[in-house]
């Protein structure tokens, strides 16, 4: 018995690659609107802060180094490294007798016999004059200035604020200290030896 013929394929119809739908837009979040009361203490900060910030900028502010010309910026430098250089002088036998004290006062030797006076190489130096740093920088504080010891307001008015800063002397009270070193941050004058707080800007 002959077999029938295979049937013809059938014909299989182009199908159009499926279409994506475009993505959703992210849902926005909801931004959480503040209570009523914080909006009025934070109106309230902002109405507060704005005219301290004013009154600063119209204070001037003391300065942090000095206004020195080029010549006294390099004899400030070069004391530096004199400073470096310079031995610890130390008296003569101060490791020997206790009442001496270890510290760095200082005392000539003078002995006959003295060792150090005669300047052997195995004792400590002996202070000389080529140890001193540069005439027109001596005196002057790391930043430049030059401090001047200040006692009143009228005292606090002489001063040069580019050139000097105050240094309050030690017999004056602190309610007087307080009143003179805001005179001083008004006038825009540094004050060496201010009393630390926390409200004081660094």
């Amino acid at each position: 018995m002959a077999e029938d013929p295979p049937a013809p394929p059938e014909p299989v119809e182009e199908t159009s690659p499926k279409e994506v739908p475009p993505a959703a837009p992210a849902p926005r979040r909801r931004s959480r609107a503040r209570p009523k009361k914080e909006e009025d203490a934070a109106a309230k900060a902002e109405a507060t802060e704005k005219p301290e910030t004013s009154a600063k900028s119209e204070e001037p502010r003391s300065p942090r180094r000095a206004t020195l010309t080029p010549e006294l910026r390099i004899l400030l430098r070069s004391r530096d490294e004199i400073d470096r250089r310079r031995p610890r002088f130390g008296r003569q036998a101060r490791y020997r007798y206790y009442r001496i004290g270890r510290d760095l006062s200082w005392r000539r030797p003078r002995g006959l016999q003295s060792k150090q006076r005669r300047h052997y190489g195995y004792r400590p130096r002996i202070v000389r004059i080529g140890y001193r740093s540069p005439a027109q920088v001596r005196g002057l504080v790391p930043s430049g200035f030059r401090p001047v010891l200040v006692r009143t307001d009228a005292d606090l008015k002489r001063l040069d604020a580019k050139l000097e800063a105050a240094v309050i002397a030690r017999t004056v009270g602190t309610r007087r200290r307080l009143v003179l070193e805001e005179s001083a941050r008004r006038l825009g004058i540094r004050v060496l030896n201010p009393i630390v707080t926390s409200e004081r800007e660094t």
